[in-house]
């Protein structure tokens, strides 16, 4: 007798102690931020965490990387393409401005890639997604920095609308409107950490490119600014141009300290064909 009522009130804490997981485990998800969510979801790439998928919405998901087709069936069969055990995710920098989270990630990904990758949520679930990837260089730049080294870390937060504001003129006025004479009021003097894999520090380092690549007949041409996303002293540019006369995405992120621009990382990518599309939704859209 002794022993069956001990089994029944050890069921019954056993099943309290269940119930009372569950919950702390519902709100715990509940309160975790997007920023968080995004980088479970790419994390997840990885590890194959199917508590991940629940962050995006199945029934509304606008896919923006053309070689992928939409909706969370398009995830799904990306996902069932990579190679078994092939795929690696590191999350260097995460940052975000409203709605959005924007990304800087260190991939295996059908090989070795560096991308930004920007989420929209909605509600707390992820509703939209755009992303730029480049081939990881195997090399360091001329002054010894990859591309994803350097600061992580946000900070100034009371002054992310000052540096969006900063960042979106630079990208105007000499990316786009190709003014530069201004170009030395956006620094403090040579103080300009460069992480594009071709080009050196400082602005004397980025003359140095321009001439070479104008040397080589090589334009990079700046259309249109589609986004400024910010989040303290890292500002995101989503910019759409032309590279060596090819359509180009320009994903640029910059680091203000003082209200100048001391630190640029990068990743052009080449808008492949529309012919080619796996999705109708335009690398840009609704940006």
């Amino acid at each position: 007798m002794k022993t069956n009522l001990l089994a029944t009130m050890l069921a019954g804490v056993l099943t309290l102690t269940a119930c009372s997981s569950t919950a702390m485990n519902a709100e715990s998800e509940m309160n975790k931020s997007n920023k968080d969510k995004a980088v479970a979801l790419l994390n997840s790439i990885e590890t194959g965490d199917q508590t991940a998928i629940s962050y995006v919405n199945p029934a509304h998901y606008t896919q923006h990387n053309l070689a992928v087709e939409d909706g969370l069936a398009g995830f799904g069969a990306l996902l069932q393409a990579l190679p078994k055990n092939s795929a690696k995710v590191n999350v260097i920098r995460a940052f975000s401005d409203g709605d959005y989270v924007f990304t800087h990630t260190d991939y295996e990904f059908f090989g070795p890639k560096v991308g930004f990758d920007i989420f929209k949520f909605e509600n707390g679930l992820i509703v939209e997604h755009w992303d730029n990837l480049d081939t990881k260089a195997s090399t360091a730049n001329p002054s010894g920095r990859t591309q994803l080294d350097g600061q992580v870390q946000s900070k100034n937060l009371d002054k992310t609308a000052e540096n969006k504001a900063i960042v979106a003129d630079f990208v105007d006025t000499i990316l786009v409107k190709g003014q530069m004479d201004k170009l030395s009021s956006f620094f403090d003097g040579d103080t300009y950490y460069q992480h594009n894999t071709m080009i050196a520090d400082g602005l004397s380092g980025l003359g140095q490119a321009f001439e070479a690549m104008a040397k080589q007949g090589i334009k990079m041409v700046y259309t249109t600014n589609h986004k400024i996303l910010g989040e303290g002293n890292f500002v995101l540019s989503i910019s759409e141009g032309t590279f060596a006369e090819k359509p180009t995405s320009f994903y640029d992120l910059f680091r203000v300290e003082n209200g100048k621009i001391v630190e640029h990382w990068d990743i052009l990518e080449t808008i492949t064909p529309k012919e080619q599309w796996k999705n109708a939704n335009g690398k840009f859209g609704n940006l």
